[in-house]
């Protein structure tokens, strides 16, 4: 998917309606942050196979380096606080199908993540153009967190119910890895259990039954027993197994009708934020990686929505709802925050 990045890039400089490179900028904001601190306490491990000795298991500190562009015009209960954009912020709004003003906006953003010693890249790149009767958004995606990657294109036209609430219907196209593909189903067995050995045996291993011992594709030696093998070897020989014959593996694309609806309402003391977009039917193709032969050749739903509620009931007393969900090829992600603030008077 590298080449989608480059695609992103090249549209940006797209003049959409005849504005010029300069106009399409303006009030747009560049930012770079980086952020840290420590990750979990130092764990001590003890052994008594050869007297007591103790090791230290030790994690990397955590941090978080972000670089983007934006460009999106805010809600009216987006406040932003910060005098700058350190990378830290998080607007589910972002997601949402329709901006709150017509024309174009759009948004890069990579942050390179390190927590608790795992390393994540998540990126959400997007251009959106918001028109009366229409509206049109080229997006990627990609969750380290979740592991779902994509690249999305939509083209929607809109009717407009009131002056609150809008329709969407229209037709987009996705592109991914084959979410629907199984690596380890050639390697099942009648009973459902998994041949790892010959697994892998392929891979690279070598096994001595009589002593005991396996051995790595580089000769080393990795168990001197069955239960670490099992226990410890076998499960990173499946898991690179899948990564590689993942990775091995062509894009698909699916082909999509999506329909969908945007509500917003504003005032001081109440605001409602919500939008949906579902995937009831995809275009059927005939390939032995598409996610129809894991759905048996059955259509399927796909969806995400989003929702930011406010309330200031009085003075003092004021509750809070905001989260997004996102449920794609039976992999779904989501987060949310709920709350309530109270101010003595």
């Amino acid at each position: 998917m590298k080449h989608i990045l480059a695609l992103l890039l090249l549209l940006i400089s797209f003049n959409v309606n005849g504005q010029s490179l300069k106009k399409t900028f303006k009030f747009a904001t560049f930012y770079t942050a980086f952020s840290g601190g420590n990750s979990i306490a130092d764990d001590n491990v003890y052994s008594v196979t050869s007297g007591l000795q103790t090791d230290v298991v030790a994690t990397p500190f955590d941090y978080s380096f972000t670089a983007g562009i934006r460009k999106i015009a805010r809600f009216g209960y987006e406040n932003r606080a910060n005098a700058f954009y350190n990378g830290t912020e998080k607007s589910y709004s972002d997601a949402a199908t329709v901006g709150k003003v017509k024309g174009f906006e759009f948004l890069f953003e990579a942050d390179w993540r390190r927590q608790q010693g795992t390393n994540f890249l998540d990126q959400n790149h997007f251009l959106r153009y918001v028109a009366k009767n229409w509206v049109t958004k080229v997006e990627y995606v990609q969750d380290g967190f979740a592991d779902v990657q994509y690249f999305e294109g939509s083209q929607r036209g809109r009717l407009k119910i009131t002056d609150n609430l809008s329709l969407n219907i229209g037709v987009a196209q996705r592109i991914s890895e084959p979410y629907g593909y199984d690596a380890l189903e050639e390697w099942m067995l009648s009973n459902g259990n998994l041949h790892y050995t010959n697994l892998a045996i392929q891979e690279g291993y070598t096994v001595d039954v009589s002593s005991s011992e396996y051995y790595n594709p580089s000769g080393n030696l990795v168990a001197n027993s069955s239960d670490v093998w099992e226990q410890v070897v076998i499960p990173v020989v499946i898991d690179d197994y899948v990564d590689r014959k993942r990775n091995e593996l062509p894009s698909q694309w699916n082909h999509s009708v999506v329909i969908g609806y945007d509500y917003y309402k504003y005032s001081k003391d109440f605001w409602m934020h919500s939008w949906v977009s579902v995937m009831p039917y995809h275009l059927r193709v005939d390939n032995e990686y598409s996610y129809f032969e894991a759905t048996e050749g059955e259509q399927w739903v796909d969806y995400s929505g989003g929702l930011i509620f406010g309330w200031r009931l009085n003075k003092s007393l004021g509750i809070f709802l905001e989260g997004k969900y996102n449920k794609y090829w039976n992999r779904a992600w989501h987060d949310f925050s709920v709350g309530l603030n109270y101010v003595i008077l």
